[in-house]
């Protein structure tokens, strides 16, 4: 998506956003809608950027904070990029959506349809989360149980999505969902009054969320907001499944698809991320790396964030501890700097993933 920013940013102030709402949709002007009547909401973004006072001094960090992305609608951050994308999909007149997912989007995509009154189908490996499936049940989507990855469900999609009549809501196969999810970038430059951190840990599984951010950081420089520094972007993935990091290690321009892909953080099995090349160039860019950590790693995190600060993040987000942890440790970021984790989801949404670890 692209928007006339010269006339947004003759008309737009950063005053007239206390006059406004206060989820995502607060930032209408950059968002792709035409009709505001068109809007599905259910009350997703401006969530929580949580100072870690306890977990940061834990690991080394003077400044380290925490945005909380598990209070959105359906648990994760998916839900912006539905609520854009199902909103598009209501302006434009679709009536049929289908969705490969590892579980997040499968929740978001079921719910913001339901509100729509459009039909969802969903495909998703069968070992998915149980808490993912019922939701997408209760929600009244059709669910389909793959025996594969996620990427085996996004190539039933493609085979079947013309003789279905479906619109294809997969990862970057359509420009609405880059767009919700852009919104994190808006929201942590405007939590820090327009002053942006120096690194920004994200776990990426496909990525459409560091993608979505960098895309906000440019068009917050054209209109003003922002000047020209940018955060140290870092993709966190699981030693499982870890095709950007390899890609990243070895110069190479894109990702080769990761056989045999597991971890407990479904939401980072992503073999092969759709826009590798886009995130690869965004994390040199931005002078980031790219680093993969243990399922023992990412479920201790979890343990560790939710017993110092009171936030149950979901293996996805948890995996930035141990990442923060190791590149404070190795100097590649400063223990003055300020640091931003994303957690992407709840972990109630994985309580089979660390069910053991509260056994202990």
């Amino acid at each position: 998506m692209r928007y006339d920013l010269p006339a947004i940013k003759a008309t737009w102030t950063q005053d007239s956003l206390r006059f406004t709402r206060s989820d995502l949709w607060r930032y209408l002007p950059v968002l792709p809608v035409q009709d505001a009547a068109s809007i599905v909401s259910l009350g997703e973004g401006m969530t929580p950027l949580i100072r870690a006072r306890r977990l940061g001094p834990a690991i080394g960090a003077q400044q380290l904070w925490v945005k909380d992305e598990g209070l959105n609608p359906t648990a994760s951050f998916k839900a912006r990029g539905m609520t854009t994308a199902i909103t598009m999909a209501r302006e434009l007149g679709i009536r049929k959506i289908a969705i490969p997912s590892a579980g997040n989007a499968a929740s978001a995509a079921a719910a913001y349809a339901a509100a729509a009154g459009i039909e969802a189908h969903i495909f998703m490996p069968k070992d998915v989360p149980q808490a993912n499936y019922i939701e997408c049940k209760i929600l009244g989507a059709q669910v389909t149980l793959v025996d594969g990855l996620i990427s085996d469900c996004a190539r039933i999609v493609g085979e079947r999505k013309d003789a279905e009549g479906w619109f294809d809501m997969s990862t970057l196969k359509e420009p609405y969902r880059v767009e919700g999810k852009k919104t994190m970038g808006y929201e942590v430059a405007e939590q820090f009054e327009w002053e942006l951190p120096d690194a920004i840990f994200y776990p990426t599984g496909g990525g459409v969320g560091m993608i979505g951010m960098w895309k906000a950081f440019d068009e917050l420089e054209q209109i003003g907001w922002i000047g020209r520094k940018r955060p140290k972007m870092i993709a966190v993935q699981a030693e499982g499944c870890q095709p950007i990091v390899r890609a990243f290690e070895k110069h190479a321009s894109h990702s080769e698809f990761w056989q045999n892909a597991s971890t407990a953080a479904a939401g980072l099995r992503v073999p092969k991320p759709l826009g590798d090349v886009l995130i690869l160039n965004i994390l040199r860019a931005s002078g980031g790396t790219a680093i993969a950590v243990s399922d023992e790693e990412i479920l201790d995190g979890g343990r560790e964030l939710a017993s110092l600060e009171g936030v149950f993040a979901a293996p996805e987000g948890a995996a930035c501890i141990p990442a923060v942890r190791k590149l404070l440790a190795n100097g590649f970021l400063s223990r003055t700097d300020r640091i931003v984790l994303y957690n992407t989801g709840s972990g109630l949404k994985y309580l089979d993933a660390y069910g053991e670890l509260a056994s202990n």
